[in-house]
């Protein structure tokens, strides 16, 4: 892709939902630029970056003069644009509307499961820790993800016998249900399979494996 026509996504490295669109991106082989914003760089509550995203939000991606937010819907547009015939989306309605159930999912039942999770364990200090309110807020994500493991029983992937867009949005968050530590989990071994499976491709090493933060 020329330098002018290059796609730039902002957003912070270490947010689940710019990862889940920097692992799309490495799956579909695209250049594109990054643009650090949110948490401590600021930027998304500046006018010029309102204007883009009025959410104050990451990701934002920028194709040209085409703007679009929202991580699942940026998934999914990079597939349709600059796709191809990828797996990633299939064509077929049953089976893109498989894939597209999970996407819902992963924002409407995982994320705020796992986010009080994620923030408790990882981004507050020790000393300010309620370890007995984590700990349920860890068996609260546990009964959702043996929805997932119960799943994952019959098919080596998400949603069919391919690697798709499912996988990477339920694999970003996969990762940091895995990776926090001081509470109690159970073994889900469906899960883990797939995880071990899925956290081989490059653009999992590049983009969702580096330390928790």
């Amino acid at each position: 892709m020329p330098a002018e026509n290059r796609l730039i996504i902002w957003g912070r490295p270490n947010s689940v939902n710019v990862q889940k669109v920097l692992w799309c991106l490495d799956e579909l082989d695209l250049d594109f630029e990054r643009i650090d914003a949110g948490m401590q760089f600021g930027r998304n509550t500046e006018a010029d970056y309102l204007a883009m995203n009025p959410n104050g939000r990451i990701p934002t991606l920028v194709d040209g003069d085409f703007v679009l937010w929202e991580s699942n819907a940026i998934m999914r547009y990079l597939c349709l644009a600059h796709g191809g015939d990828t797996p990633l989306y299939p064509p077929m309605p049953r089976h893109r509307a498989a894939v597209e159930r999970w996407l819902d999912w992963t924002l409407s039942t995982v994320q705020p499961v796992e986010r009080p999770l994620f923030w408790g364990l990882v981004r507050t200090p020790p000393a300010q820790r309620d370890m007995v309110a984590l700990q349920r807020s860890a068996d609260e994500a546990a009964a959702t993800w043996r929805i997932l493991d119960t799943h994952l029983a019959t098919r080596p992937y998400v949603e069919a016998e391919s690697f798709t867009l499912a996988d990477i949005a339920l694999g970003a968050y996969a990762r940091r249900w895995f990776g926090v530590e001081g509470v109690a989990k159970p073994e889900l071994p469906n899960m883990t399979r797939w995880y071990q499976q899925i956290e081989q491709r490059a653009g999992f090493v590049r983009h969702i494996a580096p330390p928790l933060s």
